[in-house]
């Protein structure tokens, strides 16, 4: 069974599982789901916890071992193993099956696998697919620009402030791209500020601008034609250091998947393939034509060989050729 993050509390509530599995790109969420499991298993009286960290040469007997061993004091058995690197290797991938299984009957015991972020190689994978089917998974995915200000809003509940919709996508676009800071901000204020509805004004001056922002992510802006979201990413990743042969090639990869779909082609863009579906429906194919021609131009301004017709700010011809697709 795959569930969200935010679903956690409910399926806790009912009971513990006998197999957790914590996987997802997002830090804050994912720590906050394994702490919650790990609280609860405590309060149920999991108390017997053997920790498993799976390095170079790690023995896979360790992992039947320790769900098969007894507890000295008959306490029920909490087994929290951790994959860092996410691959298990030949040996470990026949080891977390056989716990899968082995796990439905457990009564004693439960256990705690968490993961990074998994490809989709991994994902299809036979020992991850015994997990998911006989445990609870949980996707610590990171929060949707969109969805932020909502996420914001319900922490700040949680310490019984609130804000105005204005000041909830203030705090968002000083914190996008940084869920962990975004707490940590959420955290202060609640440090500053007594309970009830805080003021724009107090909040302006309290959060900082630690908005971190993912070069693969820029398309989620001029996809959608939020332009000055698309503006502050770029600004934002100029001043980060990011290398802008890496911007152009993000920006040439969806450019030619919106040309693949106008020709009726498919192409791989995950949960997010309505947002090029919808895009690729309204542009013309003169427009994407024109802007492979300024994104090879934008190519020769990086080497240093500036056309004549683009200015020498490489980061003004990115913006230029977002808005070159409304």
């Amino acid at each position: 069974m795959q569930i969200r993050s935010e679903q956690l509390a409910g399926q806790l509530a009912k009971g513990i599982a006998a197999l957790y599995v914590v996987t997802g790109d997002e830090p804050l969420l994912a720590l906050e789901a394994a702490d919650a499991i790990r609280a609860a298993a405590k309060a149920a009286g999991y108390t017997d916890r053997k920790m498993l960290s799976v390095e170079r040469s790690f023995d896979w007997g360790q992992l039947q071992a320790a769900s098969s061993g007894m507890s000295l004091f008959g306490d029920k058995t909490f087994i929290d193993l951790r994959i860092p690197g996410g691959k298990p290797g030949k040996d470990g991938a026949k080891a977390l099956e056989q716990h899968a299984v082995a796990s439905s009957g457990a009564q004693d015991a439960t256990t705690l696998i968490t993961l990074p972020k998994l490809d989709r190689t991994q994902l299809n994978s036979a020992w991850f697919t015994a997990l998911t089917q006989h445990g609870v998974t949980i996707q610590a995915q990171a929060v949707d620009r969109a969805a932020l200000p909502a996420w914001i809003g319900e922490r700040l509940a949680r310490q019984k402030q609130s804000a105005d919709r204005e000041t909830l996508a203030f705090i968002a676009n000083k914190v996008e791209g940084n869920l962990l800071a975004a707490h940590q901000e959420i955290q202060k204020l609640g440090l500053l500020h007594p309970e009830g509805n805080l003021e724009f004004d107090a909040v302006r001056d309290a959060v900082l601008n630690v908005a971190r922002y993912d070069v693969f992510k820029l398309s989620d802006a001029w996809l959608t034609e939020d332009w000055p979201r698309f503006r502050r990413m770029l600004e934002g990743l100029r001043g980060e250091g990011e290398a802008p042969p890496l911007v152009l090639w993000a920006m040439t990869d969806d450019i030619r998947a919106l040309a693949k779909l106008r020709r009726g082609e498919k192409v791989w863009k995950g949960p997010r393939l309505s947002l090029y579906e919808r895009k690729a429906k309204s542009v013309r194919p003169a427009q994407i034509g024109n802007a492979l021609k300024h994104a090879a131009a934008i190519d020769r301004l990086i080497k240093g060989l500036r056309p004549r017709q683009l200015s020498d700010n490489v980061w003004e011809e990115f913006y230029r050729l977002g808005v070159g697709l409304a």
